[in-house]
């Protein structure tokens, strides 16, 4: 568990501490942008729904809802402990990411994104807990694969 609580604290607190910059960098300015590149921007903008704004019609209860939501996650990861303890960065990456958005609903009233990639493409605004939060799912896709060719394999010398 000391592997899950380090990343997590780590990670949450940096994200927060990041997103307190930025926001007094632009004094609560939605769009406000602070630095504009060829490829990438960096613009406060407050996200009130999840990835690309979806649910934002929920308004205030979407924290509540995630917040539900996170309980029945970790219900889950309770009752699979194995699998939690084996994947406690993947975990605490994820769980950072997500904690910090949801505490940003309640602290800014929408979560705090500021990193916007345009070239060749526009991209949604993001911020660094949604990156931690891609690198944690990228964690467990990685283990996921690697038991899938484990099994295959063990299976193979059976046979």
């Amino acid at each position: 568990m000391r592997i899950f609580f380090g990343v997590f604290v780590g990670i949450f607190f940096l994200d927060q501490i990041i997103k307190i910059l930025i926001t007094q960098t632009c004094d609560f300015a939605e769009g406000c942008k602070i630095l504009d590149l060829e490829a990438i921007s960096l613009m406060l903008v407050f996200n009130k729904g999840v990835a690309f704004s979806f649910f934002s019609f929920l308004g205030d209860g979407l924290k509540y809802v995630q917040i539900c939501m996170l309980m029945v996650v970790i219900f889950l990861l309770y009752k699979q402990k194995v699998f939690f303890l084996q994947n406690q960065l993947a975990f605490g990456l994820i769980f950072a990411g997500g904690c910090s958005n949801i505490l940003d609903r309640f602290t800014y009233g929408g979560v705090v994104d500021y990193v916007y990639w345009h070239y060749l493409f526009e991209f949604a605004i993001f911020n660094f807990a949604d990156v931690m939060i891609d690198v944690g799912v990228a964690f467990l896709l990685w283990a996921f694969y690697k038991d899938y060719k484990s099994q295959r394999a063990i299976s193979s010398a059976k046979k």
